[in-house]
């Protein structure tokens, strides 16, 4: 099983998972497909989604049992947290995390030269 959400993309791209998905209201497409076929679809909409954003949930082998990806303009983030994707709201606080672990990394990389 997976579900994928888009917001403000092409008609065609719409188009496109409609041959592969049922759109069961405005924007949300469900169905069963193979991995090869659910990743060509994922990289499809990340070429052509410019300014809005999609996301993708299939069935895994996991903890949770599924696997959630996302691209575009969102103001989240996936957050592997011990093997469980969590979702994390970007704001100052992200922003402060996210530079201190730049920081951190490059200190890192100085270090080990």
């Amino acid at each position: 099983m997976m579900v994928m959400i888009l917001e403000r993309v092409p008609p065609s791209l719409k188009g496109d998972l409609s041959r592969w998905l049922v759109e069961v209201t405005t924007g949300v497409y469900v169905g069963h497909a193979s991995a090869l076929v659910r990743d060509l679809l994922w990289d499809k909409c990340v070429r052509y989604v410019y300014r809005g954003r999609c996301y993708q949930l299939f069935r895994t082998n996991n903890e949770q049992g599924f696997e959630i990806r996302m691209h575009g303009d969102v103001g989240k983030a996936i957050v592997d947290f011990d093997g469980l994707q969590l979702m994390a709201f970007k704001d100052s606080r992200w922003l402060a995390f996210q530079q201190a672990e730049l920081e951190a990394g490059s200190m890192k990389a100085q270090n080990d030269t």
